[in-house]
């Protein structure tokens, strides 16, 4: 756990190789603070919401919320982040959502409208207070304040189809892991195989080379060289018919 005597410079020193970042903008003592408040969230998130703090630059906070029960949103893993701009604690930092989220004060960009990043914002409120103001959000959203306008009119007018829409969404963007695709990982045996294996013989439709013989041999008394020829050439045909339609299934992905 930080404690209070830290050293101003290491603390510079530390997040100084960060690219694109503000921590040279940033000064020593706003660092230090910056980082005890960072520290103290890792070792200690509000509920439903998981903070990953970067290594390589303290000015920008990435998270994961829960979707809050009773919502649209509920079941879904969504990555966010705060970026601390040069100006902060004076200026609120930026808050983005990473995750695909329909929501009428989250823009196209992921960009979020809340006030407390805005005209509410003061600086002794803290990361928390913005944090849990976020997912506060995904409860309540404000379709006066909108970025995303066709969100908010459908809260106002339609909320079944509002409803319907951020549910679709959360299912396809924020279900099967934080920020990750929908549903559980694919079976490699299920759908589509990728192309390298294509000349695999281990991975070719159809029976093997070597069961084909046993097969013909089994029913084969009285059975002429032209029908096991027969046989293999049909077999053939088949496998090289999977074969065509599975690089057909690959080229529509």
């Amino acid at each position: 756990m930080y404690t209070d005597n830290f050293d101003n410079l290491n603390v510079s020193a530390r997040y100084m190789d960060g690219k694109n970042s503000n921590v040279e903008n940033l000064p020593p003592h706003v660092l230090r603070l910056v980082y005890k408040e960072v520290s103290a969230l890792a070792a200690d998130p509000p509920e439903g919401i998981k903070i990953y703090p970067s290594e390589e630059d303290i000015t920008e906070l990435h998270t994961a919320i829960e979707g809050p029960e009773g919502t649209p949103f509920a079941g879904g893993i969504f990555r966010m982040r705060l970026v601390l701009g040069k100006d902060f604690p004076a200026v609120p930092p930026k808050g983005y959502f990473l995750t695909k989220i329909f929501h009428p004060n989250v823009g196209h960009k992921g960009e979020i409208c809340v006030n407390v990043l805005k005209r509410d914002w003061k600086a002794e409120l803290g990361l928390r207070h913005i944090l849990l103001t976020i997912k506060c959000l995904l409860i309540h959203p404000n379709p006066e304040s909108a970025l995303n306008e066709e969100a908010g009119r459908l809260l106002l007018e339609d909320y079944a189809e509002y409803e319907s829409r951020a549910r679709l969404l959360t299912e396809i963007h924020a279900m099967g892991g934080p920020g990750g695709t929908s549903g559980a990982p694919q079976d490699p045996n299920d759908g589509p195989q990728p192309k390298k294996h294509a000349g695999d013989p281990t991975k070719r439709a159809g029976p093997s080379a070597a069961a084909v013989p046993a097969a013909l041999g089994n029913g084969a008394n009285g059975a002429s060289t032209t029908t096991s020829s027969s046989n293999s050439s049909s077999t053939n045909n088949v496998a090289g018919k999977k074969k065509a339609d599975k690089k057909r299934a690959l080229r529509r992905l």
